[in-house]
């Protein structure tokens, strides 16, 4: 369960690339990922992060247009420029070509090795920064519809993991969730510990994050089954859609397989599929098409009446 997309880059190297490819993005200059850093109180430390606006953001007869906003959560490994190198804002932009969708904007925070969780030490507690500090940030600096309807999350992997875990603990604040790929677990894998299982990375990676040895009560504080149990009258007006491959190497279709049932037996609706494929980009790619129709979906009758 290591979650390392493949193509990471970072620092200079990364924004060099990133360049480039909004060069080679001839189609679709108007399209415009803005990729700064702001600095958190919370993490006291700089986060940096991308915003992938639409053309019609930057549009002379569209200075007073809201957008709804759908945060994109990047796996492990991955930075806050996956959408970029990945092939998903490519996709998202072939999408909008085709009138599959309309106009959102797309925010991916960098989160490390994060889960994108409070950690267990109390050292790095980013999701008080994501909910705190960063949404509100991000909502204040560009022309968000900041309202439930038109804020949705969605991630790959970890940031599935991570979609699923803040939307079903915040109810009230998305009304759309997606996941492909989710890192997620009814319980913590065995061995509990890195000490007990040295050079293996998932024990390590999860250590960080979840306590040395991991602490079993924690991980079900943030489990997303425990929370749907515990959020599931307010679950049933949130758009959840989630899926994952049946050849995924770490074996993460038990963990999407038991949160259908979960949320089944919770009668909260839900869509849930099992596709053919591995834990790549080239399954996230494959099935991201279904996730931003799905949300654009989500967003456009409100958005379309509220222009």
């Amino acid at each position: 369960m290591s979650f390392l997309p493949k193509g990471q880059r970072s620092g200079l190297f990364a924004r060099c690339l990133l360049l480039l490819f909004l060069a080679a993005c001839g189609a679709h200059a108007q399209e415009r990922a803005d990729c700064r850093a702001m600095h958190s109180p919370i993490l006291h430390s700089d986060v940096r992060y991308c915003v992938y606006l639409p053309a019609s953001y930057s549009a002379p007869n569209a200075k007073t247009r809201k957008y709804p906003v759908l945060y994109l959560l990047h796996g492990l490994g991955g930075t806050h420029q996956s959408m970029a190198f990945n092939g998903e804002w490519t996709l998202l932009q072939d999408l909008r070509r085709d009138d599959k969708v309309g106009d959102f904007i797309v925010v991916s925070p960098e989160a490390w090795d994060t889960f994108y969780i409070n950690s267990r030490n109390g050292k790095t507690p980013y999701s008080d920064f994501f909910l705190q500090e960063f949404i509100p940030f991000i909502e204040r600096t560009y022309r968000i519809r900041a309202a439930r309807a038109t804020r949705g999350i969605t991630g790959f992997s970890m940031g599935g993991y991570g979609a699923l875990r803040i939307a079903f603990a915040n109810p009230e604040m998305f009304g759309s969730v997606s996941a492909h790929s989710a890192a997620m677990m009814r319980e913590p894998p065995r061995p509990l510990s890195a000490v007990e299982s040295p050079g293996n990375l998932v024990a390590e990676v999860l250590s960080k994050t979840f306590g040395n040895p991991i602490d079993r009560q924690f991980w079900l504080l943030n489990s997303p089954y425990v929370l749907a149990r515990k959020n599931a009258a307010e679950l049933m007006n949130m758009k959840i859609y989630f899926d994952c491959g049946t050849e995924d190497n770490f074996g993460l279709y038990h963990g999407a397989s038991d949160l259908d049932d979960t949320l089944t037996a919770l009668k909260i609706p839900h869509e849930f599929h099992l596709y053919p494929g591995a834990h790549s980009d080239s399954y996230l790619i494959a099935h991201r098409e279904a996730s931003f129709e799905f949300h654009w979906h989500v967003f456009s009758p409100v958005h379309a009446a509220r222009k």
